[in-house]
């Protein structure tokens, strides 16, 4: 078995949508093999008084390869062009009358130009040319020896073979350029498809631009003016306030990361760092400064940025569902690698993982109304979503006791994040 495997040859038209078009070229070469093996065999024994045997050879020889030429059009031609020459030379050998046709009998030239068309549905340019030329030659060459002289006739072999290459080569080559066309237009209406996508995402990028950023700057002036425009503020107030604006100002400078993706397609984001479990601590003091009770557990761990990233966002929903939906209940925040209890464990789970757990118990007094209207619930969507990019595993739900319970597992391996 070589290394290189030579390539399976296709039939003609085989890339045609519709059946019958695939099928047309094996129906044509066996009418024109069923057809003219027995009539090359009674042409050549009645009217040109061949032996029965050798024209029995010949007919084959020149017929039953039309049913490769669907396949493998070229090595046909070979077979079948020594076979005619073959003929005429055979032909020589006995005495026929002036009237017949020769070098080439008329159902050779049938043949012949049957398969000169699917040469020229198959063939270069400079095959083609070069087929032709040795047809023209053999025909001259043979000419030397007619037995009743040169006619016009003897070369209708050459003049015929001649059109059926020319024509079917352009039509071989008007339906590659028919198909080069129809793949341009695939191809620029996907483009079409594609410069729509980036207006619709500027469109929303204005639009959230427009609605969000300039409330969300305006909160952030108005925390930051508030010791200066607010007489005898407590400190405790002040630092409130100088909390609020802090929030507002990152929570701006992440809209407009996103807004940048949105944009453009071929954005990958500001090349400021991205909170890791670093910044968890200082998201757990924010909330405990708007009024939530929160223990926090960090993990002193190296991790990989994506999977840092991950553990923020799911801890930072985690603690903004608390605060929507159990205002003032007790939270506990824990990042923590537990070891395997066994190799096989450990080998059955990938190696070692990071767990972000966020707990909370019931509220102290069930909520007057709820602190956020028209919930859209794609945070814990967003959460599986990123446990599932990350390689881990998520549980979520809630508690007997009333609270509620958030688990991710996270793969602290590199690999699982590329």
């Amino acid at each position: 078995m070589t290394s290189v495997e030579e390539e399976r040859p296709r039939a003609l038209l085989a890339g045609a949508s519709r059946r019958w078009v695939r099928l047309l070229p094996w129906g044509v070469a066996f009418v024109l093999c069923v057809a003219l093996l027995p009539t090359t065999i009674q042409v050549l024994t009645a009217d040109y008084g061949l032996n029965g045997g050798v024209a029995s050879a010949l007919a084959v020889a020149q017929a039953a390869p039309l049913l490769l030429a669907v396949v493998r059009p070229l090595r046909a031609w070979c077979v079948i062009f020594v076979a005619d020459v073959a003929g005429a030379l055979a032909l020589l050998t006995v005495d026929f009358e002036e009237r017949l046709l020769w070098p080439f009998p008329p159902m050779e030239i049938v043949g012949y130009v049957g398969l000169c068309l699917a040469l020229g549905l198959r063939e270069r340019r400079r095959t083609l040319l070069l087929v032709w030329l040795a047809t023209a030659g053999a025909n001259v060459g043979l000419g030397f020896v007619a037995p009743h002289g040169t006619t016009a006739m003897t070369l209708l072999m050459t003049i015929l073979g001649g059109v059926t290459l020319l024509l079917a080569a352009a039509l071989r080559e008007r339906y590659e350029v028919q198909r080069r066309l129809a793949e341009q237009e695939t191809i620029s209406e996907a483009e079409r498809g594609r410069r729509t996508l980036l207006e619709e995402r500027a469109r929303i990028a204005r639009e959230l631009h427009d609605v969000v950023a300039h409330h969300m700057s305006v909160i952030t002036v108005q925390a930051d003016t508030a010791e200066y425009r607010l007489e005898e503020l407590p400190p405790d107030v002040r630092e409130e306030f100088t909390s609020i604006a802090a929030t507002a100002r990152e929570s701006l400078g992440e809209m407009r990361r996103l807004l940048g993706v949105l944009r453009s397609e071929e954005a990958h984001g500001e090349l400021a760092p991205q909170p890791g479990l670093t910044r968890i601590g200082q998201l757990v003091e924010a909330t405990v400064r708007a009024g939530m009770p929160v223990e926090f557990t960090p993990c002193d761990v190296e991790v990989p940025e994506a999977l840092g990233l991950a553990a923020y966002r799911i801890v930072q929903e985690a603690l903004a569902n608390v605060v929507r939906h159990a205002p003032g209940a007790p939270t506990r925040v824990s990042l923590s690698v537990p070891e395997p209890v066994s190799v096989a464990e450990s080998v059955a789970e990938g190696g070692a993982r990071l767990t972000v757990l966020v707990v909370n118990g019931p509220p102290p007094e069930p909520p007057a109304g709820p602190l956020e209207v028209g919930g859209t619930g794609h945070g814990l969507v967003g959460m599986r979503e990123r446990v599932r990019l990350a390689g881990g595993t998520l549980d979520v739900g809630p508690l007997p006791d009333g609270g509620f319970r958030v688990a991710a597992r996270l793969p602290l391996t590199e690999k699982d994040f590329t």
